[in-house]
């Protein structure tokens, strides 16, 4: 794995014409997408590009159409969504996957018992370390119900990182949470660079633009761009389908 600080040049996941079809709608159409390991890459572009759809591939939640996703080197296409998460792979949801029923420290040690059979003590460690890194230390025997929609995003981004995942995908993370809270995440991945590849896909382009190296636009299921920051803000066909500067 690549340190901290450096980009790896070994891709971790690819996708090689990955394509979904829903009837008639090509929702995705043959994508090729390559993710360096240790790399912060944001998928970004407009409602309705594919990008659910193309994420929900990744992860093994939608069935590709067509083509191939391969992880760690491995073709992991035909792979159920648990298999690909035991191999390294978290997705956090748009919608917060929380239990809400259960003490954030019960719903994060489910997420660190799923990747590791430990003793208690273990995972106590485990949790209260992935609870302090996005700063729901203080909270950790609240229910989970009775914290606000923000609070509960970054829970999941916390069940997410109690698995110690190789590949992190956040789905709009920064979605409901205040100015401060939006900090704590902007230093959270920064803490995380280079040592765990983060796939983000975010509305909030101040995010993308100071956060991510590299960008992928989709835009009806195809990628229309693909480069930093500097090259998407840049870019007349992203400004046109996405940006709104065109």
């Amino acid at each position: 794995m690549a340190a901290l600080g450096q980009i790896s040049t070994t891709n971790l996941l690819s996708t090689k014409g990955l394509s979904r079809n829903f009837g008639g709608l090509k929702a995705v159409s043959d994508v090729d997408f390559d993710l360096p390991e240790g790399q912060v890459r944001a998928l970004i572009g407009p409602n309705g590009a594919g990008k659910t759809t193309f994420v929900g591939m990744l992860c093994g939640r939608i069935t590709a159409s067509a083509g191939q996703v391969t992880f760690l080197g491995d073709d992991v296409t035909a792979l159920p969504a648990h298999k690909r998460i035991a191999r390294g792979m978290a997705y956090t949801f748009q919608i917060t996957s929380i239990f809400g029923r259960l003490s954030l420290r019960e719903n994060v040690a489910l997420a660190v018992r799923r990747r590791l059979a430990a003793n208690a003590d273990e995972v106590d460690v485990e949790v209260e370390s992935a609870l302090s890194r996005v700063g729901l230390m203080d909270r950790v025997d609240q229910i989970a119900d009775d914290l606000s929609y923000g609070h509960q995003r970054l829970l999941e981004i916390a069940m997410g990182l109690g698995q110690k995942p190789r590949l992190l995908i956040l789905d709009e993370p920064t979605q409901g949470l205040a100015d401060s809270e939006i900090a704590e995440f902007k230093a959270l991945i920064r803490s995380m660079a280079g040592q765990t590849t983060i796939l983000l896909i975010e509305h909030n382009m101040d995010v993308v633009m100071e956060m991510a190296e590299q960008i992928t636009v989709l835009n009806f299921g195809e990628i229309l761009a693909e480069g930093s920051p500097d090259d998407i803000r840049a870019n007349a066909d992203v400004q046109a389908a996405y940006l709104g500067t065109g």
